[in-house]
């Protein structure tokens, strides 16, 4: 999945001739449309998208080939992946989510706590899902430069600095 990117995911059918609501989640969200064919997270289903107008918490758009409300209500749900090439570079100091899943997770003394499983958002900020080394449930802590002080993507490895007691 590293060669691909969720940028997006359809929230529903918006009227009846196929048009879906969508939200995106790039750092400008109309630019969505701008990176090509889109396709269904397994990569069996691709589209091109044009958006129609902005709407409550995203956008309506058009997929190519959907044009009925049941088509569109079918996919509700789905995320919305474009190829890794067709995104700009990103500065130095920024990333993809993507590229932050299976990197080892360490607290500031050095120790191996676990690693990324999942990058969730639920509409307050971005959570890392950890996976812990040992026999215990994993935890969610808030992507924040406070809780998440080091990003080393060149190592493969993120430097956490958690509230006290979370992993008690």
């Amino acid at each position: 999945m590293k060669d691909r990117v969720c940028v997006g995911a359809i929230t529903g059918a918006f009227g009846i001739r196929g048009e879906v609501r969508l939200k995106s989640f790039c750092a400008e969200p109309e630019s969505i449309a701008s990176y090509g064919p889109l396709s269904s997270e397994d990569g069996t289903a691709t589209w091109n998208l044009q958006l129609v107008r902005p709407a409550k918490s995203g956008f309506v758009g058009r997929l190519s080939g959907v044009t009925t409300k049941e088509e569109a209500d079918a996919l509700r749900g789905t995320k919305l992946h474009v190829a890794r090439s067709r995104l700009p570079e990103l500065p130095e100091d920024e990333f993809y989510n993507a590229d932050l899943i299976d990197l080892l997770v360490f607290d500031t003394g050095g120790k191996e706590l676990g690693r990324v499983t999942a990058i969730l958002n639920h509409g307050a900020g971005d959570l890392l899902e950890i996976g812990l080394r040992d026999s215990r449930p994993g935890i969610f802590l808030p992507l924040t430069r406070a809780n998440v002080p080091t990003i080393d993507l060149t190592n493969g490895r993120i430097v956490i600095d958690p509230p006290d007691g979370l992993f008690d």
